[in-house]
């Protein structure tokens, strides 16, 4: 049922709106003079505000106020200006701790979900998050939350990323292609395409904004060796925290230097500095930053400081490989293995090689703003389908 406005009154800086199921909501005058959805101030088509902060007066106050049948308030301002505000959209807005701690919950879904070799690994069929609202849906929550999730039945050729690109809306582009393959190759130009074991890492830390996602799709397989293995980085790094806080500070405060040089989709040379466990200001794990392959011999730190920094990564590197934190599977073709970038650290077996290609897998990007925009259309449409059933 949609909210309704009882009474309506202001009081210095400040509207007051009561509501018919009785709680109360106080609105600052300055924000709703600036958030005006009149043509004057909001470009409808656009989703835009035009009105400026050189024409917002910081003390404007109501001078007056008209109800309309509960659904609508009228304002005219201090400055003459006349704004329309609906009962819902007000509502959808209140500055109640109650009310923004809903809002916050709602736009950072789910809460993490940790886990070590004890791993469920979550399973979809492919084709049926392409088809289908709601199964896509999930896929992005469960995303979200463990941070990885496997795709069964793509078809074993290339093309399925981009498909799944479109799905969610576009793919990263990154200096190795729209999409890359993963398999043996003569002069690597990375060392993943090799057939020789691959250490627990990100990808492209040497980025500023390293890619939030990653895909890849097994086409081939491999008869010996080749399997798959993945740790929980922020899970490890609370393990980390927890039996040597100081190992954990030094590898949550020093910038290490990253660096990539080479020619693929274009001849490129990236340098980077990055902290292997980066925080927010709240203390938080973010986003994991760490791909030995591509640390630069350059180290830009004071000579004194650069062993305690190995004694850490050691044994940070060491709770990543402990039996109790990896989880090893095998992807099999048509397996797509989707998971996130900044959280799931992934390796590989090595396998024997083979003057033909017994081992070949697609990989793609794509960044989470990408994703979670998916996300959360996802969730409005299956939300409007829901109210439209209901009634």
């Amino acid at each position: 049922m949609a909210p309704r406005v009882r009474s309506v009154e202001a009081r210095g800086h400040f509207v007051f709106v009561r509501w018919e199921d009785g709680s109360e909501s106080r609105y600052p005058c300055v924000w709703l003079r600036d958030s005006c959805r009149c043509p004057r101030c909001f470009l409808r088509s656009a989703g835009a505000r035009r009105l400026r902060p050189q024409q917002l007066e910081l003390d404007i106050e109501a001078r007056r106020l008209l109800l309309r049948g509960g659904a609508q308030i009228c304002i005219t301002w201090s400055d003459e200006h006349t704004s329309e505000y609906e009962a819902e959209w007000l509502k959808e807005r209140c500055f109640s701790e109650e009310a923004r701690a809903a809002r916050r919950a709602e736009l950072f879904l789910p809460e993490r979900q940790y886990w070590g070799s004890d791993l469920q690994l979550p399973k979809m069929p492919f084709e049926e998050i392409m088809c289908n609202d709601e199964s896509a849906y999930k896929w992005l929550c469960t995303l979200k939350k463990v941070g990885i999730v496997l795709l069964t039945g793509a078809a074993a050729r290339q093309g399925e990323l981009i498909r799944l690109g479109h799905r969610v809306g576009f793919l990263r582009l990154t200096f190795y292609g729209p999409t890359w393959q993963v398999q043996d190759k003569a002069d690597a130009n990375n060392i993943a395409y090799t057939t020789g074991r691959l250490c627990f890492h990100t990808d492209y830390p040497v980025l500023q904004h390293p890619p939030g996602v990653q895909f890849l799709h097994c086409i081939k397989q491999t008869a010996a060796g080749g399997e798959s293995e993945v740790v929980d980085g922020f899970h490890v790094s609370h393990k980390l925290k927890e039996q040597n806080p100081e190992a954990y500070q030094i590898l949550s405060s020093t910038a290490v230097d990253y660096v990539d040089v080479g020619e693929d989709y274009c001849d490129f040379a990236v340098h980077c500095k990055q902290r292997i466990i980066d925080v927010d200001s709240r203390g938080q794990e973010i986003r994991i930053n760490y791909n030995n392959a591509t640390r630069d011999t350059v180290f830009d730190i004071p000579a004194e400081e650069v062993r305690p920094f190995y004694a850490a990564l050691k044994e940070f590197d060491d709770l990543l490989n402990s039996e109790e934190h990896k989880f090893t599977f095998l992807l099999k073709p048509g397996d797509v293995v989707t998971f996130d970038n900044w959280r799931v650290l992934h390796g590989r077996r090595g396998f024997p090689a083979s003057p033909e290609a017994t081992r070949l897998l697609e990989g793609a990007y794509a960044d989470w703003d990408v994703l979670m925009s998916r996300l959360h259309t996802l969730r409005r449409r299956l939300q409007g389908s829901t109210d439209t059933a209901a009634h």
